[in-house]
Parts: structure tokens; C-alpha cells; sequence
């Protein structure tokens, strides 16, 4: 059995460039999100609104889930190990499930206080509240700036992003409301606006959610068509066949394939050069950067691309 990373060095020190850079943004990004909300609740306390104090227990959240994300990032860069084969890239997955059950209970204090609020309307002070979700603005705007490309690498800056993204409108949100008040005491606006903000909260939550659920699950990535990839080796000489395909993610980085791959008789050595011309091939067309290659002769089972060792013990179990 052939078992291979890509072997590509730019790809290596592309990865870990990527790595440095997204300890460093989450490190300011966890500066930005302390200072924020202590401002923010203060100026909600003294306007009286909801919606301010709000956004402050979400940026707080967002704070405590920055933490967490930067810990998985520091713990995602330890090597393999014998107890953990595949290295602890994984702990970002963890990461992102924690920082949802921390959203989603932030989002439950946000609403329990929004609909006493809305029962109960209070004068609410327009200007403070301008001048406060503005701060909100300008701090989550750039940590969301600093973020963006970090989040097309990683499902833990992604989920970072998204938190940032998403105080960044509910900010500019508050920020309107303040300015409506100025002209009009529609006290019941503050409040609304809260609902809003969980409604935003929990639709992000589900979609990271899903994500990590997905990859969790050993799901074939999104984007990766298993039939596809067959049909593709298939078409390099030398391969006379393709089945037994597994496809799936490390880490919301880094994707892993495995498969037997059918070839003439001949000695295991020649089949080195056939092996880094596959693992050349799924790299620059599938992205898949841990392929796991096993060479033979005949295609073992009814050699289908699915493997069937699952389905047997389920039968076996059943008999």
C-alpha cells in the first residue's frame, strides 16, 4: 500500500504561511472583540438599549469563541502522533461546535430579554447608541477584514468570520436604530431589532453546524464527485482500474482519499512512478492532498467504486 502525502513543497509552505497567518489575525481579532463589547454594555446600560446590550453579549460570545478558535489552532499545529495518527488538525471541527453552543445560548439571553422588552418598552438614547455600534462597526469590520482569506482554508475561521461578519451588521443595524430614534421614539424598534440579530445568530450556527456535522461524519467533501475521480484515473496508462474509493476530510483544509488501484504484474518498485503521477493528478484537479494508494493485480470484492466491507457485516450481523 502506497501511502503518500502530496510531497509538493510550495503546497507545504503555502499551508503553513496560511497556518502563522491565522494565529495572527485571530490574535488581534481577540483584541478588537475584549474592548468592544465592554464599551458597548457600558453605553447600553447608560441608553437603555436592548439592542446594544445585545450586541455586547454576542461580542462577548465572540470573544470566548475566538479564544477557543485560537486554542484548536495552537493544539491543530502539533504533529502526528502514535495515539493520534492523523495529527489533531480536527480539534478546529470541535472548535466551531463549541462557539455554536456558546452562540446559541447567548441568542437565548438576547431573546428572553428582547420580549420583556417588547412588553415593556423603555426610553432608549439615540445618540449613545449611535456612537457606540459605531465602535462595533469599525473594530468588527476589520477583524472580519483580517479574516476573510483565512476562512476559505479553515471551517474555524470560517466560523470566526462569520462571527465578525455578522457583529459588523448587526453593529451598522443598532447604529440605524439609533438614528431612527433621534427623530422618532419607536421604543419597540430596539427591541425588534434584537430578534433580528438571534434570527441572523442561529441561521449562521446552523450552517457551521452542518459543515462540521458533515466532516465529523467522514462525508465526501462538497465539490468532490467519487465517479468523477474514477473515471479520471481510469484515463492514466498503466491503470486498468479503479474501485474501493473513500474520499474525506482531515480537516476543513485537507482532504483524504483512499482506493485500489488495478495495474498489470510487475514488481511493487515499478509502480512508484504510476503512484506520484495519481497523487500529481488528484492534487491539481481534486484538491485531495492525502492520498492513500493501494496497488494489485485483480480487482478484489465485485471490484464496484464503493467499498462493501460495511454492507457485508451489516448481513453478517443480520444472518
Amino acid at each position: 500500500m502506497e501511502h503518500h502525502h502530496n510531497g509538493c513543497e510550495d503546497h507545504s509552505h503555502h499551508h503553513v504561511n496560511v497556518d502563522e497567518r491565522t494565529g495572527q489575525h485571530l490574535l488581534i481579532a481577540l483584541a478588537f472583540n475584549f474592548v468592544i463589547p465592554v464599551a458597548q454594555i457600558a453605553g447600553g446600560i447608560f441608553a437603555h438599549s436592548i439592542a446594544l446590550i445585545s450586541d455586547a453579549i454576542h461580542n462577548f460570545s465572540d470573544f470566548t469563541a475566538l479564544l477557543i478558535a485560537y486554542i484548536a489552532y495552537r493544539i491543530g499545529k502539533r504533529g502526528a502522533s502514535v495515539s493520534n495518527t492523523f495529527g489533531y488538525r480536527r480539534a478546529e471541527i470541535l472548535a466551531a461546535l463549541i462557539n455554536v453552543a456558546i452562540l446559541v445560548g447567548a441568542s437565548g439571553v438576547i431573546l428572553y430579554e428582547a420580549v420583556i422588552r417588547l412588553r415593556h418598552p423603555e426610553p432608549v438614547a439615540g445618540f449613545v447608541v449611535i456612537a457606540v455600534a459605531g465602535i462595533g462597526v469599525i473594530g468588527n469590520g476589520l477583524s472580519a477584514w483580517l479574516l476573510h482569506k483565512d476562512s476559505k482554508n479553515s471551517l474555524n475561521a470560517r466560523g470566526a468570520f462569520l462571527h465578525m461578519l455578522g457583529d459588523m451588521l448587526t453593529s451598522v443595524a443598532v447604529m440605524i436604530n439609533g438614528v431612527i430614534l433621534l427623530f422618532e421614539p419607536l421604543y419597540w424598534l430596539d427591541p425588534l431589532l434584537s430578534v433580528l440579530i438571534v434570527i441572523f445568530i442561529l441561521k449562521n450556527c446552523w450552517l457551521i453546524l452542518k459543515e462540521a456535522g458533515l466532516i465529523l461524519m467522514n462525508a465526501t467533501p462538497r465539490g468532490i464527485d467519487i465517479l468523477k475521480i474514477s473515471a479520471s484515473l481510469e484515463e492514466i496508462p498503466q491503470v486498468c482500474g479503479v474501485h474501493y474509493i473513500h474520499a474525506w476530510q482531515q480537516s476543513s483544509s485537507s482532504i483524504a482519499f483512499s482506493a485500489h488501484i488495478v495495474v498489470n504484474d510487475q514488481l511493487v518498485s515499478q509502480t512508484e512512478i504510476l503512484a506520484k503521477t495519481i497523487r500529481h493528478h488528484l492534487l491539481h484537479h481534486f484538491r485531495i492532498d492525502h492520498p492513500i494508494l493501494q496497488f494489485e493485480t485483480s480487482a478484489c470484492g465485485s471490484g464496484t467504486p464503493l467499498c462493501e466491507i460495511s454492507c457485508a457485516g451489516i448481513r453478517e450481523a443480520s444472518v
